[in-house]
């Protein structure tokens, strides 16, 4: 694929985003709408079940800086700068979703200790980050191998990726409902086996949450610490 094709997708996915913000921002509990909230608890609960593994999974967290890739309103960097992460830097390639993680982190008053700026995550260079995440990012990611190697160098602890589960009726609605808005790319269990097998010098874990998998994976020689 040429770079402008790259371009063109990544752009009809960031004015996606950018018209779905508030609704997105509602998945993870502040949608006050009644029909909203039962969808999201019974056909997004991996959506939140992703979030407290994550969440979880980022031990230790005073001081640490971490990558939020694909940020979206902020969940993940709000909760945790909360908990005390050292620096949260959250990108994102739709200017509203950043709007809306600024106006979180004021509100939450961890602004100080976050960066929200719209930015291609490929042109990040600092490899120093303790965690890197990238929720509901691989979904539109059609080199799959490329960004992880990126994610694992920029990484000195753990990567944690959701990739979307590609059967089942999960599957199907969204393959219907996303058909005309932005790529959409789906993975079977064998599929992630064998891309993560593929890069050397990398351990990983696979969990099945029914929509997605949560992956969390880190370099061969950072094992030590896990």
């Amino acid at each position: 694929m040429t770079r402008l094709a790259a371009i063109d997708k990544n752009r009809i996915t960031a004015d996606f985003f950018d018209g779905y913000a508030e609704d997105f921002d509602s998945i993870y509990g502040s949608g006050k709408d009644r029909v909203s909230r039962f969808i999201n608890r019974v056909f997004r609960k991996s959506i939140q079940k992703r979030y407290e593994l994550t969440l979880n999974a980022c031990r230790d967290i005073m001081g640490k800086r971490v990558l939020d890739v694909g940020c979206g309103p902020g969940h993940y960097s709000v909760a945790l700068a909360k908990r005390g992460a050292g620096w949260v830097h959250g990108i994102d390639f739709a200017p509203q979703m950043i709007e809306l993680a600024r106006k979180k982190a004021e509100a939450m008053k961890v602004s100080e200790n976050c960066l929200f700026e719209v930015k291609d995550f490929y042109a990040i260079d600092c490899n120093n980050y303790d965690y890197l995440i990238l929720m509901g990012f691989m979904d539109y990611v059609e080199d799959a191998r490329l960004c992880i190697e990126k994610a694992i160098s920029l990484c000195q602890g753990k990567v944690f990726f959701s990739f979307p589960v590609s059967d089942g009726i999960l599957a199907w609605q969204r393959k219907i409902r996303y058909k005309r808005k932005c790529p959409l790319y789906l993975y079977s269990y064998n599929d992630l086996l064998r891309l993560f097998y593929s890069i050397p010098g990398l351990k990983f874990r696979i969990r099945n949450l029914r929509r997605d998998f949560w992956v969390e994976a880190w370099k061969l020689q950072d094992q030590a610490r896990q």
